[in-house]
């Protein structure tokens, strides 16, 4: 749970930031999201469950 709620955090920072320098326009952003909610009722969501947490598994792991 914590880590679908920072991704999401994550995700909207860095929506938010290509919005204010003009890379994404609002209906870019909307049709992201839309694909999202498609996407996400998708026989391939578990996959990229699965994906996102490797991922942060693997960078939870990185030793500074």
């Amino acid at each position: 749970m914590i880590l679908s709620i920072s991704g999401v955090v994550l995700l909207g920072i860095i929506a938010f930031l290509f919005f204010r320098k003009d890379g994404m326009k609002i209906s870019h952003a909307l049709v992201c999201a839309l694909f999202g909610f498609y996407l996400a009722g998708t026989a391939i969501a578990p996959s990229i469950k699965a994906g996102g947490q490797s991922l942060a598994s693997l960078l939870g792991g990185i030793k500074f």
